[in-house]
């Protein structure tokens, strides 16, 4: 007599509505960010040619942007600022009348409180040199005078308006240093968003198309080592310990392990940036016709959702909350 399977899980398997049932694992548009990059001195928007789909965009974009992000309901955008003119020290990112910190404010203005603001806070897109932060005189990056720069970046995004301060330079205690620089100034209620295991990655080529980086040589001094995992661990209990409200690791794709470990001991909300590399990937392999498009990026958006991560800054943020919108499945 032949001795059949007593568990049969594909039962579970049958129909979409038995699948749709049982999913462990869902996403909503309320955990999408949509990265927007701002650039001065262009009167309409600019496709990047490495990233299909995505342009920089002048400032007067932004209130329509805003508009159908939050129809679709995503929970935010990602104000990147791109500026004309850049020096050593990064200027432009402290100045009030600064590309980033002008979009940030025709931004919450347009918002209304339908959708949060967030700001990179970084010195990379302001530098001619391209580095995150100041340099010494040995042509290091100089981490506590960048410290200084972060608290009066902090201070110009909180005043244009942001409602979440992005700090992705990756220095050591640039979290409690802007977190005190906001409180002193009565900005307590400002998030902080600590990119707190952001890896030396070569997935983030699209991204310098899109800043028009000026980098030369790299930033291995700062960021992550991609064989460490543990220590992104470290670094995301260092900044929740000073006083991060969110913890980041970035990018996602590759860094699943890490975001699986953060999101286990972490004591506040976890978010990882699907970052330009992953993204160009998925839309130059699906233009090429080796994968289903769509399938390709639902099944990267989960992978990052179920490895821990409650909110996602993603390129394909709108598209895919007004998929969900309509009912479509993502994988």
């Amino acid at each position: 007599m032949t001795a059949f399977p007593v568990r049969r899980p594909r039962r579970l398997r049958r129909t979409p509505a038995l699948r749709r049932l049982v999913a462990e694992h869902d996403l909503t548009p309320r955990r999408l960010v949509l990265p927007v990059f701002v650039k001065e001195g262009i009167a309409e928007a600019q496709p990047i040619a490495s990233m299909p789909g995505v342009s920089q965009h002048p400032v007067e974009d932004l209130p329509g942007i805003v508009d159908r992000a939050a129809a679709a309901g995503i929970g935010g955008i990602m104000l990147f600022g791109v500026p004309e003119h850049r020096d050593a020290n990064g200027s432009a990112a402290v100045d009030p009348d600064g590309i980033l910190n002008r979009a940030i404010a025709v931004a919450a203005t347009a918002a209304a409180g339908r959708l949060t603001v967030q700001a990179d806070l970084c010195l990379d897109e302001f530098t001619d040199h391209g580095h995150c932060g100041v340099l010494a005189g040995d042509g290091s990056v100089d981490n506590d005078r960048t410290l200084e720069v972060y608290a009066q970046m902090a201070l110009a995004q909180a005043s244009a308006g942001a409602d979440i301060l992005g700090l992705s330079g990756m220095m050591d205690g640039q979290v409690a240093a802007v977190r005190a620089a906001l409180d002193a100034a009565g900005r307590s209620d400002v998030v902080v968003l600590a990119y707190a295991a952001k890896y030396a990655s070569a997935f983030y080529g699209p991204f310098r198309d899109a800043v028009e980086s000026t980098l030369q040589g790299d930033r291995r001094t700062y960021q992550l080592d991609p064989t460490n995992g543990r220590e992104g661990v470290q670094e995301a209990l260092v900044d929740i310990d000073e006083g991060a409200d969110i913890v980041m690791v970035k990018p996602a794709g590759p860094y699943l392990d890490v975001l699986a470990e953060v999101a286990a001991v972490s004591t506040v909300p976890v978010w990882a940036y699907q970052v330009s590399g992953e993204y160009a990937m998925i839309e130059h392999a699906a233009d090429a016709g080796v994968i289903d498009r769509e399938r390709a990026i639902g099944e990267s958006l989960l992978g990052i959702r179920r490895a821990g991560a409650e909110a996602i800054l993603t390129y394909w943020a709108l598209e895919v909350a007004e998929w969900l919108r309509d009912g479509r499945p993502l994988a």
